[in-house]
This record gives C-alpha cells, sequence and structure tokens, in this order.
C-alpha cells in the first residue's frame, strides 16, 4: 500500500506542528521518522492512522484519499510505546481482540489458528496462556505487534515502540522488527529520537526539525551526504569547528582542515570522534583524559584554543593523560558559515 502526504499541515491552538509537508512512502517500505521532541514526526503518524485529521493538504492511501476516513476504516495497524495491553487478559486473547471485534467476521477456530501463527511469528510459542504481566517488556512489545499484525493492516504504524525498553533489548527487537518487515512486506511508518534506531531498521529515513522535513535518504545518504549543520550534528557525535577558508582549506585552532568543496570564507567544520587520527596532521592537541571501553579508547583532546575534542582509538593504543600530539581530520562536513 502507497501512502502519499500532499502538503499536510496541523496546528494545534496556536502551535503550527506539521507545515506542509509532502512525502511519498512506496508500498513495502519501512520508512522512519526521526527527529527530536517537537518536531512534528507523531503529530504526522496520527494524521496518517487517522487518530488527528490535518487542517490541510491531502493523504492518499493508493488512489484513494484518506484524509478524512475514520481510524477504524484506514486498514492500519498501530503499535505504541508502553504495550496498551489489556492486563486483564492472556497473550493469546490480546491477540485474538482486534479479530473479534473486526468488522470482517471470523470463526472461533480461524481466530484461534491465527493466534497460534502470530505467536509463532513473533516467536512466543507456549506463552499464549500467560498474562502480560508474568512475560518481560521485550515479550509484551511482540504481543502489542503480533495484535496490530492479527487485523491483516495495509500499512503498520510504530510510535517510539522500544522507548520503554534497556538498550540491549532494544538493538535485539529492533533488528527481529527488521526481518518481521522483510517477511511481510507491510508499508511501515517507524517513529523514533533515536538515530541509532532509524539506521538500524530502515529504508528511508526522513529527518524533521519544528515541523517540516529537513532532509530523507537512504541510511547512507543521510549519514555520507548530511545537507546541514542540524543534520549533521542530529545524526551522531560531532564537534564544530569554525574558521575562515582560503583555497578549499580552513584555518582552525593552529592547523588546517581540507574543505575542497567550500567557497572561501568563514565556514563551520563538524568531525567525528571516528574521522580524526593522533599523531598526523598539524593541529597541535593535548590529551586531558582517556575513557576505556569495551571495543576501544575514547580519548579527550584539548586544543591550543581551548576547543575539546573526542577521538576514537584502538583498545591496545598506548595514551595518557597529558600526552601532547598532532591531529589530522580526515574526514569533515562542511559548511559556509551564515
Amino acid at each position: 500500500m502507497k501512502i502519499t502526504l500532499d502538503t499536510v499541515v496541523k496546528t494545534f491552538d496556536t502551535f503550527r506542528a506539521v507545515h506542509g509537508v509532502s512525502l511519498e512512502i512506496e508500498s513495502g517500505e519501512l520508512i522512519a521518522l526521526l527527529g527530536p521532541s517537537g518536531s512534528g514526526k507523531t503529530t504526522i503518524l496520527r494524521m496518517v492512522a487517522g487518530l488527528e485529521y490535518a487542517d490541510s493538504g491531502s493523504i492518499l492511501f493508493g488512489d484513494k484519499d484518506a484524509t478524512d476516513i475514520p481510524v477504524r476504516d484506514r486498514g492500519v495497524g498501530f503499535v505504541f510505546q508502553h504495550y496498551a495491553l489489556f492486563p486483564h487478559m492472556t497473550v493469546a486473547e490480546n491477540i485474538a481482540f482486534g479479530m473479534k471485534v473486526s468488522k470482517r467476521k471470523r470463526s472461533r477456530e480461524e481466530i484461534a489458528t491465527r493466534v497460534t501463527e502470530l505467536l509463532a511469528l513473533v516467536r512466543l510459542e507456549g506463552l499464549g496462556d500467560r498474562f502480560p504481566t508474568q512475560i518481560s517488556g521485550g515479550q509484551r512489545q511482540r504481543v502489542a505487534l503480533a495484535r496490530a499484525l492479527a487485523v491483516d493492516p495495509r500499512v503498520l504504524l510504530l510510535d517510539e515502540p522500544f522507548g520503554a525498553l534497556d538498550a540491549n533489548v532494544r538493538r535485539d527487537l529492533r533488528r527481529w522488527l527488521r526481518e518481521i518487515h522483510d517477511q511481510l512486506g507491510i508499508t511501515t511508518l517507524f517513529v523514533t529520537h533515536d538515530q541509532e534506531e532509524a539506521l538500524d531498521l530502515a529504508d528511508r529515513v526522513v529527518i524533521l526539525e519544528q515541523g517540516r522535513i529537513v532532509q530523507e535518504g537512504t541510511p547512507e545518504e543521510v549519514c555520507r551526504r548530511p545537507n546541514s549543520p542540524f543534520v549533521t550534528k542530529f545524526l551522531g557525535d560531532a564537534h564544530r569547528l569554525v574558521g575562515p577558508v582560503t583555497s578549499g582549506s580552513a584555518r582552525v585552532a593552529g592547523g588546517t582542515v581540507a574543505v575542497p568543496s567550500l567557497p572561501d570564507g568563514q565556514a563551520e567544520i563538524f568531525v567525528r570522534p571516528a574521522d580524526l587520527s593522533w599523531g598526523e596532521g598539524d593541529i597541535p592537541a593535548e590529551v586531558t583524559r582517556v575513557i576505556d571501553r569495551p571495543d576501544g579508547r575514547r580519548v579527550v583532546v584539548r586544543l591550543e584554543d581551548g576547543t575539546t575534542l573526542e577521538l576514537d582509538m584502538p583498545p591496545e593504543t598506548r595514551i595518557e593523560k597529558g600526552d601532547r600530539q598532532t591531529l589530522r581530520v580526515r574526514r569533515a562536513h562542511a559548511f559556509p558559515l551564515a
């Protein structure tokens, strides 16, 4: 099911949450709406679901205008952050609930068979007789997804579905969700403020700021070719340096950074910890702290002008507080300073 948003606007009282957003989601795509709190991503999701109505613009499901169709007639499955399971019902009863109240009538045997299929799909075989309080948070979210899939939705909508879970469970669940999506091929719209989650899961990432789309593309495109300082800073650790550019070289903190695509003038240069090399280049730096992590060492350094940067090194690197060396910026995202 293809979904098209055409210049959609939504205002709450005097606050405009969504400013003329246009977006095409191809049938079978998994799209992540990514942005900070207040960027409009959940409002867009709720308008696609029919839980909110657009003030202007249109939303198409295929060739059909769905802008004003009630939520129960849209054929969407919805998964919330906090599960929204019925505590007095078993896992199997929670999954079956949507089928029992659906306009499509099914026999008791058909419902039981479908529940069994969905329990297997979400890897919860044998847990159908348990209650939500008797299973883990990750298992509850699997039940919530099974319940959303039970009504055979044309579109699956997920609003921060892993936000209430710890990091390890979130990582496992999002990889599992990608496998489920690839298996079923349902058009899926996923809301998150977690860039790692969006980049792991999505075919395309749509980045929002203050109710507007500021960039969209594949995970590779938005990571490797961010189009603005906002996107660069939002997608992971990024240090900001400022300096004058002359003939494709920026002067910063006593050294230089190659910025061949920029015109002469003041520029802001964004550098990630993995883009820095210690003991190379011409930017003087002093180590102020060494942080050990399971997969390496994060080294904090201070430049001549007082700027603090962090860089990543292999775990076997011998380096201590007070060490002095030079840095080289191997890669950078640079923009003319407005």
